[in-house]
């Protein structure tokens, strides 16, 4: 098969690695690809927002199956375009994509289907915006309605936070996301991210994760898109696990089919949980990164038939076999990151690091420049590890950061610290 992956982060470098090891994979494009996803992949320069356009390059380049990785190229369409053109792809509709491109499109889908998850209201105006915060009081969580890569919710532990992210948000900090506002109900409990593919119809659990959004040690500083990962998530027990699919995940496939717009696709539900209940945060229409890169680790191979029995309608026919490990991602960011940074700066020591099934470096934002991988964005690079435990895989994660020479850069030291 020919295969297109549509994407250039670390979740796209990770989806390929483990694409690429199935037989069934003969050629792998990736658009447009990084200095790290090049090293096994051919890399094409498409706009991947633009779906008659990633139509053509799949005709042309006789793909057989395509995979969306971020979010934007879904919310705008291109899985539809690809479908009008009779090729095979994973990922969801537009439709179907506004489950993550709206906050509000989901509190309207969990109020229908009865789906536990935060109280909230939603505002196009800030001065009533303001007014309820002030009669709701803090802690309490403002979020940017529409798509804004990750950094679109305050969870503001006072009053004047929230209040601040209101005018921010209405003064167009985060373009038109921001043009209309969901003030929710701040939860309380340990937060967990669960990956189930949906064919429309049926649904597959893929694995649970837990990432670390903020970026200083110990959970505190600003929202980032997220500092490291690892998997599986001990707090998304067995039980646990049952309740958030059959309160809230089948649910809500289950709305949408009846809507006419049946989901198919990864869904990606961040749960807050809390005496065993698990409720709703929110629902991504795409794998999480970092979370994706810890999965993929774990998954290897077999991602390949799994993601094609989601595309074909046939995840019923279909299982994932669970290696009894974990895995971890330690992110490496540029410094300034998750606000303004400089690119350019040179990163060494990646040649010496083992790349196998149990140790990889994932590239997010790289370039290569002259024979050298430099940085290309904020968060740079995944380094990822699998081992019999936790503990195992955050020693290796962690002995691959030290062995890598880029002096521009930073990490957090305690990923994984609430599962440790």
């Amino acid at each position: 098969m020919n295969i297109l992956i549509l994407g250039s982060g670390g979740r796209e470098h990770s989806l390929a690695w483990a694409i690429k090891q199935n037989p069934k994979c003969d050629r792998l494009i990736c658009a447009p690809g990084n200095a790290g996803m090049a090293e096994i992949a051919e890399c094409a320069q498409i706009d991947i927002n633009d779906g008659a356009a990633v139509a053509t390059f799949a005709e042309e380049n006789a793909v057989s199956f395509v995979v969306i990785g971020p979010e934007a190229p879904l919310a705008a369409g291109v899985g539809d375009a690809l479908r009008g053109a009779g090729i095979p792809v994973f990922g969801p509709s537009a439709a179907a994509a506004r489950l993550e491109a709206s906050k509000a499109f989901t509190k309207e889908i969990c109020d229908a289907c009865g789906a536990p998850t935060a109280a909230y209201a939603r505002f196009t105006e800030a001065a009533p915006a303001k007014a309820y915060i002030r009669a709701q009081g803090a802690p309490i969580v403002v979020k940017a309605d529409g798509l804004a890569a990750g950094k679109g919710v305050i969870v503001a532990m006072d009053e004047a936070t929230a209040l601040a992210a209101i005018d921010d948000m209405f003064g167009g900090e985060f373009g038109d996301a921001g043009a209309e506002v969901v003030i929710e109900e701040f939860m309380e409990g340990e937060e967990a991210s669960f990956f189930i593919l949906c064919d429309g119809e049926n649904v597959l659990p893929v694995g649970t994760a837990q990432d670390h959004k903020r970026v200083g040690e110990g959970d505190t500083g600003p929202n980032t898109g997220g500092m490291g990962a690892y998997s599986p998530a001990p707090v998304m027990t067995d039980a646990v696990t049952q309740r958030a699919l059959d309160e809230i995940v089948k649910p809500t496939v289950a709305e949408m089919a009846r809507r006419g717009t049946p989901y198919q696709g990864v869904l990606y539900a961040g749960f807050m949980i809390k005496d065993g209940q698990p409720r709703l945060v929110e629902y991504n229409v795409r794998f999480g990164d970092p979370e994706c890169q810890a999965l993929m680790m774990r998954l290897g191979a077999q991602v390949l038939d799994i993601l094609l029995a989601c595309a074909n309608g046939q995840l019923d026919q279909a299982q994932v076999n669970w290696a009894d490990d974990h895995a971890m991602t330690v992110v490496m960011a540029a410094k300034g990151y998750p606000g303004g940074y400089e690119k350019g700066s040179v990163i060494s020591g990646l040649d010496a690091l083992p790349e196998d099934s149990m140790n990889m470096v994932f590239h997010a934002g790289t370039k290569e420049v002259d024979g050298q991988i430099t940085a290309n964005g904020g968060r740079v690079l995944n380094v990822t590890a699998r081992g019999a435990s936790l503990q195992e895989a955050r020693d290796r994660a962690y002995a691959m950061c030290d062995a890598i020479n880029w002096p521009d850069g930073f990490l957090r030291r305690d990923i994984g610290w609430r599962a440790l």
